[in-house]
């Protein structure tokens, strides 16, 4: 099983995933790991955190670069051939709400169903994500609640994905102030592109489901568990 995470950070997010795959694999060695990150310290941050977890640094592929001005195609060197990185998970925590320059990309294959307005980049990350995911894989996005309500060109890539693709399978409302550096509340959008027609999006509201510590509110396992049960029943 291949597992990529585009804005990796610590890489933290990546190992949590892996992880959770290893339960039902006979070996953990079966997993690779891809991940791309901006800035060149934190991309190094990933490295050493993916081999200090024992994690086979030949299934680990990392790079450091730009994800949405600077995709990630995979050389191959029988062919001679720069082919397009398709795996069976993407996931990703991506800076909210981030400028970008969308110039100059209305022939990227990533940006398909739309082009994220310049000042919300959140619609980009979404996009790129999932341009990477097999037809049978699974993404997983944690965005403001803003990508689920704001028009305009972000409207657009919305109504696209639910209704001439429904590849949106399942939204979770987060508390506000999980996340060190934000207090927003955000959601985890679930993606797939293997869904039937008359399949319906799920709505999970987790926006109680916290313990408060401090200054900061916390996901406990019992309220993770509790999240998981009801996405699964």
């Amino acid at each position: 099983i291949e597992i990529y995470d585009p804005t990796s950070g610590s890489g933290s997010l990546l190992i949590t995933i892996g992880k959770s795959a290893a339960k039902y694999l006979k070996s953990k060695d079966s997993i690779m790991y891809y991940a791309q990150e901006l800035k060149e310290n934190t991309y190094n941050l990933t490295r050493m955190n993916l081999v200090m977890r024992g994690i086979n640094p030949a299934n680990i592929f990392t790079r450091c670069g730009d994800t949405l001005e600077q995709d990630w195609p995979m050389y191959d060197d029988v062919t001679q051939t720069y082919n397009p990185l398709y795996l069976d998970a993407v996931v990703s925590n991506p800076p909210y709400s981030q400028h970008w320059d969308p110039s100059h990309k209305e022939t990227d294959p990533r940006y398909r169903y739309g082009m994220a307005p310049k000042g919300k980049a959140d619609y980009a990350f979404l996009l790129h994500d999932l341009y990477h995911v097999k037809p049978d894989g699974i993404m997983t996005i944690v965005l403001p609640h803003g990508v689920l309500f704001r028009g305009n060109a972000e409207g657009v890539i919305r109504r696209f994905l639910i209704e001439k693709k429904n590849y949106i399978d399942a939204i979770i409302g987060l508390p506000a102030n999980i996340f060190y550096g934000t207090s927003i509340p955000t959601c985890i959008l679930v993606i797939k592109k293997c869904r039937k027609e008359d399949d319906n999006i799920l709505f999970i509201d987790a926006s109680k489901e916290f313990e408060k510590v401090k200054t900061q509110n916390k996901l406990r396992p019992e309220h993770i568990q509790k999240i998981i049960d009801t996405y699964r029943e």
